[in-house]
């Protein structure tokens, strides 16, 4: 006997958005299993937002569709109101109300529970984000990131079918941030929470996100694991946008098959481009490997020193420059001559536009 088939618990089919007749989204469908952690990526201004807001419905579609649970709940004409679609919101800035206690932050948005109940809901979400013992002071009596894991609780209360986040993080500093993020994603992974991240930081989007949308001018070029997403883009924006790397001309030998200055060497894919193309070709800090018995040399010009590894930047002698990551054992300095090898799995290549 065959597995049910299930609906996906969010759908966008073709939505498009304007502010003030300008297209901010245009032509944008994704879907969301339920229990997925999902993130739209992209610099500002490329309408990621926009999405959000008319998920949670605050911006009405101009086309297109939106259904939560099968349910409809955006079209041309047509809006939902946010509080009939049982969503979650978590601000940038936390929105927490300053002069009630955390327990009460936490208990405002349910009105229909008795008491009783209303206490021991609230009391198990604090004690899932970790606030047990804290449900008593007020939100200036907090640091910034236990007043996002208490607008968090809030959020989770109610019991959503979905939870939306408008860059979180963002007010926080790096190490809270990064901190936050895999606390966050076990909070809602232990709770089987469907969620939603609008953010501008890769490194937030892979720490948190089983998929990603990377979004530009109002699209999403590609909606992918973050390991496809690094190793595998696809297209010459997303491989841009995504970490670290440089682009060195190649020509197409094979299909699998590219020849740069720094050698020929096969890849994972096969492109269907003529033999003879110029290419450009993606190479990462990480397909760069130190070799002190490598014939290609090349001399550091910057180093940026990470803990465990130093990031290098290599100039190599046609001039061009390459980024290595090294293991920090040993200490390089500018000017100083190294042997490095190519060890690239993924073949990442796009043609050169005339």
């Amino acid at each position: 006997m065959s597995a049910p088939v299930t609906s996906p618990l969010l759908v966008i089919k073709d939505i498009e958005c304007r502010y003030d007749g300008r297209e901010a989204v245009r032509g944008l469908s994704a879907h969301v299993n339920a229990g997925d952690i999902v993130c739209l990526l992209g610099p500002s201004g490329c309408g990621k937002t926009t999405v959000l807001r008319a998920v949670a419905g605050f911006h009405n579609l101009d086309a297109g569709e939106i259904r939560i649970q099968g349910v409809l709940v955006s079209r041309a004409g047509f809006t939902l109101p946010p509080e009939r679609r049982s969503l979650g919101m978590v601000f940038q800035d936390h929105a927490l109300f300053p002069h009630l206690s955390v327990a009460h932050n936490v208990g405002f948005g349910l009105r229909r529970e008795g008491r009783t109940e209303k206490a021991q809901i609230v009391s198990e979400v604090l004690e899932l984000v970790g606030l047990a013992d804290m449900a008593e002071r007020y939100p200036h009596e907090l640091s910034g990131g236990q007043q996002q894991r208490v607008a968090l609780a809030r959020a989770l209360a109610p019991r959503p079918d979905l939870i939306l986040m408008d860059e979180p993080f963002s007010s926080l500093d790096v190490e809270m941030r990064e901190r936050l993020s895999a606390e966050v994603r076990n909070i809602l992974k232990t709770r089987g929470t469907t969620a939603v991240l609008v953010t501008h930081d890769q490194h937030e989007a892979f720490a948190l996100g089983d998929l990603v949308g990377v979004m530009h001018e109002g699209r999403i070029l590609q909606w992918d694991t973050p390991y496809n997403l690094y190793h595998e883009p696809s297209c010459r924006f997303v491989a841009d946008f995504i970490g670290q790397g440089v682009f060195l001309p190649g020509t197409l030998l094979a299909p699998d098959t590219v020849e740069t200055e720094i050698g020929v060497y096969k890849g994972n894919r096969a492109y269907t481009w003529s033999k003879g193309t110029r290419i450009e070709v993606l190479l990462r800090p990480d397909d760069i490997v130190p070799d002190s018995g490598s014939a290609l040399q090349a001399v550091i010009v910057q180093r940026a020193f990470k803990g465990a590894e130093i990031l290098y930047t290599l100039q190599l002698p046609s001039g061009g420059r390459l980024l290595s990551l090294f293991p920090s054992h040993a200490d390089h300095r500018p000017g100083e001559r190294v042997g490095i090898r190519v060890q690239a799995d993924h073949l990442v290549a796009f043609p050169i536009s005339s």
